[in-house]
């Protein structure tokens, strides 16, 4: 990470006006609310020689209203989807195709996490050789692979790309509308008539409609006056509260609302996409300026890196400050709990500086990626890769807090990654043949 200061700032002169800047401010600022969302809500507790944890959005209902301005996945999701379809565009442009372009964008997002399933199994089986206890252990993990949720989705989004932003050409803004749609109907059936497991689905459409809205940003589809983008906000805020407050789904935009996703999620994004907008031509103005836009092209730099390993700081940090007893563990409803979460959440966030320092070179590290010959090796590779890669990311992402064996984590879903982000790695790095050894 050495010289990346002065790497940083010479980005930040080199950076053209025409760039979408606050594309990359929203994506900074949505993961580094995310992570201090995180950090506030676990509550650490530590009796009778066991560290335990439990989510404080559980107890303390009047944080529910707070959710509101912490929920940002949304923002991420559209900026994903933004970026996702200026690179497809680009890519096509130069003559690539589809799986080259999966090739290429999915490196960034796997070199980081391949880092994480590989040093966390291999901690995991020395604190098991150590005697740490099976449930502290289980907790450890599972608060450490928590990120992976969201990677998952975001990931399968990426995969998907070629052909969602091809159907974005066809059919613009009547794609996402239709996922809402499918949002609405899926809730209906899930979460008020109980028909079992189609609820589930609208993880993938509630997640799509805003990822789409991405695409409608970049291509000028969702290009509205300051008033216009206001009054989008004002109404999706309008149905927030008539959803919630008045209607029949939770305030809290944590939990129920997230795990599916339903239509008061969707409100709340249409809420943040109006005031993403809204504030569009006033943050580009701001970050012209270099102190500003250098400071956003430092922290998406890592932010990966930083949204990977925040839970395994969570982790650290409580082993470290509750069995010691240096931090003290006052009853969840006073306003002293309140108070010890300012030096929790510095504690956390020391912790996460070091583990950045140690892995962000890994992200930083420049993509590997050769010239690779197109052809069915190449093409069977990679979706049986990304497919081997997803499915062990689900595996993990649903274990649950239990313990899983000495590597910490299900070693089914371990492998499957490793296996995938493997064969990715051959995929990317095969060069291509020259004539005379054909």
């Amino acid at each position: 990470m050495r010289g990346l200061g002065a790497t940083v700032r010479d980005l930040a002169v080199r950076t053209p006006d025409s760039r979408e800047r606050n594309v990359d401010m929203w994506r900074a600022l949505a993961i580094c609310l995310v992570v201090l969302g995180h950090w506030f809500v676990v509550a650490v507790t530590y009796r009778d020689g066991r560290l335990s944890g439990y989510n404080a959005l559980d107890v303390l209902t009047w944080i529910d209203p707070v959710t509101w301005l912490f929920q940002v996945m949304p923002i991420f999701f559209l900026v994903g989807g933004y970026a996702g379809g200026a690179s497809m565009a680009s890519h096509r442009a130069s003559g690539g195709d589809s799986i080259g372009w999966m090739l290429k964008r999915t490196d960034r997002l796997l070199r980081p996490t391949t880092a994480l399933f590989l040093v966390l199994p291999l901690v995991s089986v020395v604190a098991v050789a150590a005697g740490v206890n099976e449930k502290l252990l289980g907790h450890a993990a599972w608060l450490a692979s928590i990120p992976l949720w969201f990677l998952l989705a975001y990931l399968a989004l990426v995969v998907l790309t070629p052909w969602l932003h091809a159907l974005h050409r066809r059919a613009g803004l009547v794609v996402p509308m239709a996922m809402v749609v499918l949002v609405a109907v899926a809730d209906l059936l899930g979460r008020g008539l109980h028909v079992p497991v189609v609820g589930l689905s609208t993880y993938l459409f509630a997640w799509l409609a805003v990822y789409q809205l991405g695409f409608c940003w970049r291509d000028g589809l969702l290009r509205l006056g300051r008033g216009q983008a206001l009054a989008v906000a004002v109404g999706g805020l309008a149905a927030l509260i008539g959803l919630t407050v008045v209607g029949p789904y939770p305030v809290g935009m944590v939990g129920y609302n997230t795990t599916p996703p339903s239509l008061a999620l969707m409100a709340l994004a249409a809420t943040q996409v109006g005031l993403v907008l809204a504030l569009q031509p006033a943050a580009n103005q701001w970050l012209r300026r270099i102190g500003p836009w250098s400071a956003v092209i430092a922290t998406n730099a890592v932010i990966l890196t930083v949204f990977l390993w925040h839970m395994t700081a969570v982790a650290v940090a409580a082993v470290v400050l509750f069995p010691t007893g240096v931090m003290p563990q006052p009853p969840l409803h006073s306003t002293t709990w309140l108070l010890w979460r300012v030096p929790w959440i510095a504690s956390c966030a020391l912790v996460l500086v070091v583990l950045v320092a140690l892995f962000a070179r890994i992200e930083l590290r420049r993509s590997v990626l050769r010239s690779v010959e197109r052809g069915l090796w190449r093409d069977g590779a990679t979706v049986l890769g990304l497919a081997a890669v997803l499915a062990g990311l689900l595996v993990v992402a649903v274990s649950g807090p239990g313990y899983h064996g000495p590597t910490g984590l299900p070693w089914a879903g371990v492998l499957s990654y490793l296996c995938g982000a493997a064969v990715l790695r051959v995929a990317r790095t095969r060069p291509v043949r020259s004539a005379a050894s054909r």
